[in-house]
């Protein structure tokens, strides 16, 4: 019974409550705590800005929980799951949207697997590229689902390649109607992907769905940016609508050039006797030596 009145990492009731934390029993039965469930992500459109990240390593989904993000996206692959769990695990009381992959769910029944395969893994709603069919078979299965609209990627093909998109009457009606679509569909949320932020602000207005808006302005419920983008993982060139607000790369390039060097002082130092020095090497004893030749020769 002990799992009942602690969640994620121990915490009691009492301490839950006072951090803002709710205790929730996640969909594959886990009991945890959580800053947010569905409902109240939902209860708080139009009243503000939600902040949303994708990290790429349990050391980041640690910093962005500690920071106060207020959810996150977690890419997970059903093939190997660990590294989505490992996440999971590093920010165990911050809401997470598991982004399942496009073509891993053929067909209606492989989307609800797909979906409950995430949510066994501590997945508080899964992320999908996924048609409204699929979007309602997990939904009716009790999956809250987020859809994707505007600019999809893997997509990007039917809307001209990766570019900006609603920028015309007949695109910017029919990145209304996909979102229509999925709320009809039954999803709680939609990422909007680079679309003009007005359009935006209006759309959001016209739907009961979060709006995760990526490169799509401020007219959404949810800012949305990838963690490489606001720690700068990564060298320039960056996405036009992301913002850098460290620079790791850089530090990436000194703790390399460290490594080097360490390297090749080590190197040096082998090849001009001074390592292994007095300090780091065992004596024998006197005449430990002279005993084992003798002993070495008898043999001999």
């Amino acid at each position: 019974m002990a799992s009942h009145a602690t969640g994620d990492g121990g915490i009691p009731p009492r301490d839950a409550k006072e951090r803002g934390l709710t205790r929730i029993m996640t969909l594959g039965g886990a009991y945890g705590t959580r800053n947010y469930t569905v409902k109240d992500l939902r209860d708080q459109k139009g009243k503000r800005v939600l902040v949303e990240t994708l990290p790429f390593s349990p050391e980041e989904a640690a910093a962005a929980e500690e920071a106060g993000i207020d959810t996150m996206k977690v890419r997970f692959d059903p093939k190997q799951p660990e590294p989505a769990a490992a996440v999971r695990a590093a920010a165990p009381n911050t809401f997470m949207a598991f982004s399942v992959p496009l073509l891993a769910a053929a067909s209606p029944e492989e989307a609800v697997r797909l979906g409950y395969d995430a949510m066994a893994l501590g997945a508080d709603a899964i992320m999908c590229q996924w048609s409204p069919r699929f979007i309602e078979a997990a939904a009716e299965a009790g999956i809250p689902v987020q859809g994707h609209a505007g600019l999809v990627p893997r997509r990007s093909t039917w809307t001209g390649g990766l570019r900006a998109v609603g920028k015309t009457l007949d695109e910017a009606l029919w990145v209304y109607r996909s979102i229509k679509t999925f709320e009809s569909a039954g999803a709680y949320a939609v990422e909007v992907e680079v679309i003009p932020e007005e359009l935006l602000a209006e759309i959001s207005k016209r739907t009961t769905l979060m709006t995760s808006s990526i490169g799509a302005g401020s007219g959404g419920d949810i800012q949305f940016l990838f963690a490489e983008d606001v720690l700068g993982n990564n060298p320039p060139p960056y996405p036009r609508h992301s913002k850098q607000y460290r620079e790791i790369y850089k530090m990436k390039e000194a703790m390399q050039q460290e490594r080097v060097g360490g390297f090749r002082d080590f190197v040096e130092d082998v090849r001009n006797g001074g390592f292994p020095d007095t300090g780091r090497i065992i004596k024998a004893p006197d005449g430990l030596v002279g005993d084992f030749l003798s002993e070495v020769e008898k043999d001999g």
